[in-house]
């Protein structure tokens, strides 16, 4: 999705000089409307284009974006060889099957929803680290992933969902599906140990994601067949160069100048900006279980970064 390229995947970097902050605050605000706005961006061109042709297009636009901007600042070469475990699971994994599986489950439920559930990764890897990595959690992660499941109960609840409807249940799942793969990714990406700049890997990683994607779009969706029309050409390029290509360099370089506290907290913007543009955009319908949804979310977050914080 838009967010398949979260600073939570760039590492934590010396600090540049100091900058003046305002600049740094407006780049990351931009990032983080561009990212929310990308969910109704990704409903809307679904009504033109099958889900995995506009996961392809997607990478295809923005690694091309990317291959360009890298080649005229001198810095495009082959990745090192350490660097192709990440490679393959940022490429494979988050961007190629968090995207699919994503655009696929939109098919089937509200942007709004699917921007909402994407965010539950961090509670699905506050989780991980504890069942797979063997971290013991403190107090506050204790109580970040209780608010954090409490918040996916609720929205997935009867009360949130039809649970009559099969594919109001596929859509789901395939959303929280979505949320365990970019939580992998992230669990594998902490214990790595980068040699090139996660910038210079993202066209690659992109390339490695929109090449499958077009085999299975060609083997499932059959050729490429859309009514093109200036409103869907300025839909694909928000969602590729901009969204995805422009964010990833913003994320990058903002990422540099900022703790993790203040990242973590401004990219809980991005579900609820996706939740609100879909509401006035779509027309969907805000309901009481998204909105205590996402405060539970939010409060989970605030509450994890608040404990990673204290602890540094």
């Amino acid at each position: 999705m838009a967010d398949s390229c979260t600073p939570a995947l760039v590492p934590t970097l010396a600090p540049a000089r100091a900058r003046p902050a305002m600049p740094t605050g407006l780049w990351l605000g931009l990032m983080v409307l561009l990212w929310g706005l990308s969910w109704p961006a990704m409903k809307l061109c679904l009504g033109s284009v099958p889900p995995l042709w506009l996961a392809a297009l997607r990478f295809s636009t923005a690694g091309l974006v990317l291959f360009g901007v890298l080649a005229l600042a001198g810095r495009l070469r082959w990745p090192p060889r350490a660097d192709w475990p990440v490679l393959a699971s940022v490429g494979g994994l988050q961007m190629m099957a968090f995207t699919a599986l994503g655009l696929v489950a939109m098919r089937h439920t509200d942007a709004g929803r699917a921007a909402l559930l994407a965010y539950t990764t961090p509670v699905w890897v506050m989780l991980g680290a504890c069942l797979i990595l063997r971290e013991r959690p403190s107090r506050g992660q204790f109580a970040a992933i209780l608010l954090g499941l409490a918040g996916v109960a609720v929205v997935c609840s009867p009360l949130g969902m039809d649970w009559t409807d099969p594919d109001v249940l596929l859509g789901n799942s395939l959303l929280l599906l979505c949320a365990l793969c970019w939580a992998v990714v992230i669990l594998h990406v902490r214990r790595h140990r980068w040699v090139a700049h996660p910038l210079d890997l993202a066209p690659w990683q992109m390339l490695l994601a929109a090449i499958p994607l077009i085999v299975a779009a060609l083997a499932l969706e059959g050729p490429l067949s859309v009514a093109w029309s200036p409103r869907l050409v300025g839909l694909l390029a928000f969602i590729g160069p901009v969204a995805t290509s422009f964010c990833f360099v913003i994320s990058s370089e903002v990422g540099r100048r900022i703790d993790s506290f203040t990242m973590s907290n401004a990219t809980l913007g991005v579900p609820a900006i996706g939740l609100l543009s879909s509401a006035l955009l779509l027309g969907e319908r805000l309901s009481l279980a998204l909105l205590v949804g996402l405060a539970c979310l939010a409060a989970a977050l605030l509450t994890a970064a608040q404990e990673g914080r204290c602890r540094t």
